[in-house]
């Protein structure tokens, strides 16, 4: 007896022993496994990363970025049915386990030694599968296994079931349907498989989807669609044998074919390249790229869909008409051999431009009896096959006719052509890409909001932005704030001043005399005159008597430049600023002098719907009530800064609707309705400009080489750039009512002679209404103005460089050494530049 129970006790002790190394092997395993782990607190703060989208004005989805191409939803946003599909595929006892299933383990390995070592089936558990997310690695490695099997069990004590299920079914990888979108979650697997939200999916497709997670590449609907499946119709079966579906419902749903039509999202749809591309740069430059592709963003543009498809078909349209006018045919886009192959496979290994609809890239099959007959792309299937079916078409003599050239002598077979569809049966136009470039920019003046941005011919051939990056020269349209610092600071509409010869003398170089285009001159005439007109000389004279200084302080607060250059060439445009900048300060003048801040964005939600960034920051006093009970209505409180007295602003804007009334943009009267604007010319013709508005919209155009060389001789911003404008708002405006530009309060209305501003009998000849502020108005003849008979200014008028009392307290001028030396003149006539437009020096001599 005795020996017996010493026996168990040296069992016993053995076993205890045992367990006390054991424990301290696993406690030593537990520690080494556990090390890096996140802890409760980190798996509670867990969010997976969120794909970002930009919507337009009307809610339009235009873009997403991500890094994982996921849309969060709840657990209670997914239904029951897609739910019971994944557990049925991947963890059928996932709400009795405690984060790893013994019983699966089992039932895997059983299943995969009875199929001869293939696996079918995996061991871990929905939890698993969402704890490898927290690892750095996913390789297949007990170390691997372990670490995420202790993960698993801290989650399971961290979140509750439907918890770690919506983490799951919102993590999961379903596959790349489409090259660059890796689909994360059943929310963007579902529209990008079968363009439906979760709710309207039927049985087969949630069953298609929860085959997904096992392999993705091997159930690729497309590649591999008997797999794909057969994959689908194994998650049926263990839905019936779950008991979440019938057996008859199973079969109907087996029945059905895989049906997949992959969603295409894309700016190119909405002709919105270069919009949402800025919206993408401003809001990385802002927030950060993480923020961006992992942040759940919800992006409210103020893309406005309608005038951006209007707004690149005028832009479009104007770069085409100088190109096929100035610059002739320049030959096929390449060549390709009829004989190497079926013409539809060989054309469509060609890159084509995706934004440039209705052109099509055509190959010339063969020219006969004055006609070339063409083959059109063929299109791809959703599988990225060349689609069989064959489009063919003819260029007639008509179509060529801008070449100059017969069809024969323009074409040969196999080149390679862009086309365009006429409304002739399979008629076609040729079309080639423009070499010169150009940017526009449309916005609502009022609230800076940016309706449409093109920045070029196409943002599939180049992404850089030309009405927001390209700085250019703005020559003439940028005389107007020259103008309207005068009209701020004493100056009236009907103030004389001389269009004659000037010499600027600056000590130690030659004198500079500037030119109009024309080299003629106008005499005394009004400064409504020398805006519409395009007047350089009487620009450089009254920027002279104003002074570069104050002219200087008007650019900075209109936004046109940061630290403008005091020198007197900047008068005529040379400084270098952008398009969007030029629309804003435009648009200041017609919203009667107050600042706006452009912007593409109206408001950014983070994931949970919190709103991080409004544009609109006024005050809305009386807003929030819970109902009427005769209060006053509410009040918006607009604190913006006057960056120019109201009047001075609206008498700016009368003047420019005379540059489309009588001036240098009459092409614009076309569209019917009032409008005003500036054209603008550069030296040599490098740049042609026209920025202009109505009541409620103001729009920037130019046009121009981006390596800055001459458009050519007498080529015109009236010619080219005004057009473009005039076509926009002729689509733009066409549903619109003919709204007058508004009078502020305190305006006069006085009928004066265009010619010399003096007062004039209403339908007298040469009579115009002309804005004046209270007590400026002209007395009814020349006496009092300053002018003798000899067109020269009298001794003791201001504008002989006397004094001019400033608005605000303007910079003295920089003394005569100070001044740097004359740059190129940044603008002509806007007609054109005079060929021989000196580019001689200046300094402070004869400025004041």
């Amino acid at each position: 007896m005795r020996l017996i129970l010493r026996f168990f006790g040296i069992l016993f002790s053995a076993g205890f022993m045992l367990f006390l190394i054991g424990s301290a092997v696993a406690a030593v395993a537990f520690m080494h496994f556990s090390q890096d782990l996140p802890d409760h607190e980190q798996l509670a703060e867990y969010e997976p990363p969120v794909m970002s989208r930009v919507h337009a004005a009307d809610g339009s989805l235009v873009a997403e970025y991500a890094t994982e191409r996921r849309l969060y939803l709840p657990i209670g946003a997914i239904p029951d049915m897609l739910k019971a599909a994944f557990l049925s595929a991947e963890d059928k006892n996932f709400y009795r386990h405690h984060g790893v299933d013994p019983e699966g383990i089992v039932r895997a390995a059983v299943a995969n030694l009875a199929s001869g070592g293939r696996i079918q089936q995996g061991a871990s558990t929905i939890t698993q599968q969402v704890a490898k997310n927290f690892l750095l690695s996913s390789e297949q490695t007990i170390d691997r296994k372990i670490r995420e099997a202790l993960i698993a069990f801290r989650m399971e004590s961290a979140f509750s079931k439907d918890t770690i299920l919506e983490l799951y079914l919102n993590e999961i990888f379903l596959g790349t349907l489409t090259p660059g979108r890796n689909l994360h979650g059943v929310a963007a697997a579902a529209l990008d498989y079968f363009g439906k939200s979760v709710h309207e999916l039927t049985l087969a497709e949630m069953a298609y989807l929860a085959a997904l997670p096992k392999a993705p590449n091997n159930y690729h609907p497309f590649r591999r669609e008997a797999e794909a499946v057969g994959r689908r119709n194994w998650v049926l079966d263990r839905m019936v044998d779950n008991g979440y579906v019938t057996a008859e419902e199973a079969e109907a749903a087996k029945a059905e074919p895989l049906v997949v039509n992959p969603r295409n999202v894309s700016p190119n749809t909405l002709a919105a390249g270069y919009f949402v591309e800025e919206v993408r740069r401003e809001i990385t430059n802002f927030y950060g790229p993480e923020k961006l592709y992992e942040g759940g963003l919800s992006v409210r543009s103020t893309l406005d869909p309608r005038m951006q498809a209007m707004a690149r078909k005028a832009l479009v349209d104007g770069l085409v008409r100088y190109d096929e006018s100035r610059g002739g045919w320049r030959g096929a886009q390449e060549q390709i051999d009829l004989n190497a192959g079926e013409w539809g496979a060989l054309l469509a290994e060609i890159s084509a431009l995706g934004d440039v609809d209705p052109w099509r890239l055509a190959v010339v099959l063969d020219i006969a009896d004055g006609e070339a007959r063409i083959g059109l792309q063929p299109g791809r299937l959703s599988g990225g096959q060349v689609a069989e079916e064959r489009e063919t078409g003819v260029i007639r003599a008509a179509g060529a006719e801008w070449t100059n050239r017969s069809v024969a002598e323009a074409l040969d077979p196999g080149d390679v052509i862009y086309v365009e569809p006429l409304s002739g049966d399979r008629e076609f136009r040729l079309r080639q890409v423009p070499e010169v470039s150009g940017g526009l920019v449309a916005m609502d003046p009022h609230s800076g909001r940016v309706h449409a941005i093109v920045g070029g011919f196409s943002f599939d051939q180049s992404q850089f932005n030309r009405a927001t990056q390209a700085r250019r020269q703005p020559g003439s349209a940028y005389k107007p704030f020259v103008y309207a610092a005068a009209l701020d600071n004493g100056y009236t509409p009907s103030t004389i001043v001389l269009d004659g010869p000037i010499t600027i003398n600056n000590p130690g170089s030659e004198p500079w005399s500037p030119t109009n285009y024309d080299n003629s001159f106008a005499g005394p005439r009004t400064l409504r005159y020398g805006i519409e007109f395009s007047k350089n000389l009487m620009t450089v004279r009254l920027a002279q008597n104003v002074g570069m200084p104050m002219i200087a302080e008007y650019s900075r607060r209109f936004g046109i430049y940061d630290d403008m250059a005091p020198l007197l060439s900047m008068s005529l445009g040379a400084g270098e600023t952008t398009v969007m900048r030029m629309t804003a300060a435009y648009a200041m003048l017609v919203n009667g002098g107050k600042r706006i801040r452009p912007t593409l964005v109206d408001r950014i939600q983070d994931r949970t719907g919190e709103t991080i960034f409004r544009h609109d920051r006024r005050e809305c006093h009386g807003c929030v009530a819970d109902g009427w009970s005769g209060q006053n209505e509410p009040v918006l409180i607009d604190e913006r800064e006057q960056v120019i007295d109201s009047h001075s602003a609206y008498q700016m804007t009368s003047i420019l609707e005379g540059v489309v009334e009588r001036g240098t943009a009459r092409t614009v009267q076309a569209v019917g309705k009032p409008l005003a604007g500036k054209t603008g010319t550069t030296n040599d013709a490098r740049d042609v400009w026209f920025v202009g508005f109505s009541p409620d919209l103001a729009v920037g155009v130019y046009i121009g080489f981006d390596q800055p060389r001459s458009l050519g001789r007498r080529v015109a911003a009236g010619t080219y750039a005004a057009p473009i404008f005039r076509d926009f708002m002729a689509m733009a405006l066409e549903d619109e009512p003919a709204t007058p530009f508004r009078v502020p309060p305190g305006i006069k209305l006085v009928h004066v002679n265009a010619g010399d501003g003096t007062r004039s009998a209403p339908g007298a000849p040469g009579t115009i209404r002309e804005a004046f502020k209270p007590g400026t108005a002209p007395p009814s003849n020349l006496a009092g103005t300053g002018l003798d008979a000899d067109w020269g200014f009298d001794s003791v008028s201001q504008f002989d460089g006397g004094p001019v009392e400033p608005r605000f307290d303007a910079p003295p001028p920089p003394a005569s050494s100070e001044w740097n030396p004359w740059n190129d003149v940044g603008s002509g006539e806007d007609w054109g530049v005079a060929e021989d437009d000196p580019g001689s020096s200046i300094g402070a001599s004869g400025l004041y």
